[in-house]
C-alpha cells in the first residue's frame, strides 16, 4: 500500500479527472477534483495535499498563475503539470518556477502512477532536509563552553555517565541555566544521537491543542483535523522527546504521558490503533516538582517515573568563575553574527558582570552581549554599551552615590526591570523568578511604568 497522501486534480477536461481519479484512488490515495482554477485554489487553501496535479491551460485563472500561488504558499508542495504535446515549452517554464515534473497528453496510468510516487518521494526528502537542517543549526547553537567551575564538573560528570544509557533524565533549574543544552548533549553522546532530537515546550503549547501535538490526530477527528497529524512522540520515533517546563502539563495529560511511558506506545485522536515507538524521555522544569507532588498539582507515578536520573543545574550566581568563558563565547557567536569585530570587555564591564546577580542566568548573559555588541562604538565593550540593562545601574543600585542612598523603591523598580528585560517580557517567567504571582507583578509594571 503506498503512502496516505491527499491529491487534488485541477484540470477542465473531466475525462482526465475521472480517469485520474480512478487510478490514484486505486493507489490508496485520497483524491479531489476541480474544475477549473477558481475552485482548485478555493481546495487548496481549505485543505492539506501532498501534490497537485494541474493543467496548464484553464478557464479564468491559468495554470501558470496557480502554480505560482501554490508556491508562494507551500513551497514543499509537488506540482505536477499535465499538458499536451504541444504546450511542452509551456511546462517547461512552469517547471523553471518550481514545478516538479510534467505530464504530456495522453499519459499511461503507469505513468501517472510513476511520476506521483516520485513527488510524493521528492516532498518527503526535502521535508527530511528541513529538518535536517534545523537540527545542525540548532546543534551549532549549543555547541559552547558551558564551564570549567566545580558546580558545572560535577553535572557534566553526570551527564557523561547518564548520556549513553536508557534512564528518564529530570533536568532541574532555574529560567535561562542551560536545560535544553544539557539535554540534547545526553542526546548528542547517547546511542540514539543519529536519531530525532523533537523538544516540546509544556508552556507554549495551548491546552486544547496539547494532545493533538504529543499524541497525533487522524484526519475529521476534531473541527479544523484537515489531515491526519504525527504527533511529537511519532517524530521523535528512534530518537529523544524533550518536555521542557514539564510542570505546565495538565492533570489529565498526565496520565496519557504515563500510560506512553509504561506501554510505549501512542493512539491518535480519533484512531483506536495503538502505534509502538522507541524513544528515550528526559524533561526539565524551573519548579520543585516534589512540592507540587504534594499540593497535587503533579502525578507522583509520573514524578518518579521521570526523575529515574535527577541533574540539577546551578544559577549563574553560583558559578561566576564560568561568565568569562561565556562571554566570550558569545562575543565570538555574536561577531559573527553581525559582522562586528569586538575584542574584549572592558575591566569595569567585566567586574560589573561578575558582581551583578543575573536573575536571567545565561540567558540574560547572552542578551546582554548580543545587545552590547550591536551597540558598541568600539572594540571593546565599555559601561555605556550597557545602558539599556540592568547591569548597567548593578554597581550603583546598593551602593551610595555621591553620599545618598537609594530608596527601596528606587532599588526595586530597578530590579524589576532589569528581570523583565532579561526575560524578554516574560511575566509569567519574570513573577517565578521574583517569588510573586502575575497579578502582583502587573502591579508593580503599571505603577513603575514599566
Amino acid at each position: 500500500m503506498n503512502e496516505k497522501a491527499n491529491i487534488l486534480i485541477i484540470d477542465d477536461e473531466e475525462a482526465i479527472l475521472d480517469s485520474c481519479s480512478q487510478v490514484l484512488k486505486k493507489e490508496g490515495y485520497t483524491v479531489k477534483g476541480a474544475k477549473d482554477g477558481r475552485e482548485g485554489l478555493k481546495f487548496f487553501k481549505k485543505e492539506f495535499f501532498h501534490v497537485v496535479l494541474l493543467d496548464l491551460k484553464l478557464p479564468g485563472l491559468n495554470g501558470m498563475e496557480i502554480l505560482i500561488k501554490i508556491k508562494e504558499e507551500t513551497p514543499e508542495t509537488p506540482v505536477i503539470i499535465i499538458t499536451g504535446y504541444a504546450s511542452v515549452e509551456s511546462a517547461v517554464e512552469a517547471m523553471k518556477r518550481g514545478a516538479f515534473d510534467y505530464l504530456a497528453k495522453p499519459f499511461s496510468p503507469e505513468g501517472l502512477r510513476v511520476i506521483t510516487k516520485k513527488a510524493l518521494g521528492s516532498r518527503k526528502i526535502l521535508l527530511e532536509n528541513i529538518y535536517l537542517r534545523k537540527e545542525l543549526e540548532a546543534k551549532s547553537e549549543f555547541d559552547m563552553v558551558v564551564g570549567k567551575s566545580k558546580a558545572m564538573e560535577k553535572v557534566l560528570s553526570v551527564v557523561r555517565r547518564v548520556s549513553p544509557t536508557e534512564s528518564t533524565v529530570l533536568i532541574t533549574g532555574e529560567s535561562g541555566t542551560g536545560k535544553e543544552l544539557i539535554a540534547r548533549e545526553l542526546h548528542n553522546h547517547s546511542l540514539r544521537r543519529n536519531g530525532p532530537f523533537v523538544a516540546v515546550d509544556c508552556g507554549a503549547l495551548v491546552e486544547t491543542l496539547f494532545e493533538s501535538e504529543l499524541f497525533g490526530h487522524v484526519k475529521g477527528s476534531f473541527t479544523g483535523a484537515y489531515e491526519t497529524k504525527h504527533g511529537r512522540f511519532e517524530v521523535a520515533n528512534g530518537g529523544t522527546i524533550f518536555f521542557d517546563e514539564i510542570s505546565n502539563v495538565s492533570l489529565n495529560i498526565q496520565a496519557n504521558l504515563l500510560r506512553v511511558i509504561q506501554e510505549r506506545e501512542v493512539t491518535r485522536i480519533g484512531s483506536s490503533k495503538p502505534i509502538k515507538i522507541d524513544i528515550r524521555i528526559l524533561a526539565a522544569t524551573n519548579e520543585n516538582l516534589a512540592d507540587s507532588v504534594r499540593e497535587g498539582k503533579f502525578r507522583e507515578d509520573l514524578f518518579y517515573r521521570l526523575s529515574v536520573v535527577p541533574i540539577h543545574l546551578p544559577p549563574l550566581r553560583e558559578r561566576k568563575q564560568d561568565i568569562p568563558l561565556l562571554v566570550a563565547h558569545f562575543l565570538q557567536k555574536y561577531n559573527k553574527r553581525v559582522k562586528r569585530s569586538i575584542i574584549s570587555i572592558s575591566p569595569p564591564v567585566k567586574k560589573a558582570m561578575m558582581e551583578y546577580h543575573w536573575p536571567g542566568n545565561i540567558r540574560e548573559l547572552e542578551n546582554t552581549i548580543e545587545r552590547a555588541v550591536v551597540l558598541s562604538k568600539g572594540k571593546e565593550i565599555e559601561m555605556e554599551d550597557l545602558v539599556y540593562h540592568g547591569i548597567s545601574v548593578s554597581s550603583e543600585l546598593w551602593n551610595p552615590t555621591g553620599g545618598k542612598f537609594r530608596t527601596l523603591e528606587e532599588i526595586e523598580k530597578e530590579y524589576i526591570k532589569a528581570v523583565f528585560q532579561a526575560q524578554s517580557g516574560n511575566k509569567s517567567k519574570t513573577a517565578g523568578i521574583l517569588g510573586i504571582d502575575r497579578k502582583t507583578l502587573w502591579a508593580k509594571i503599571k505603577k513603575y511604568n514599566l
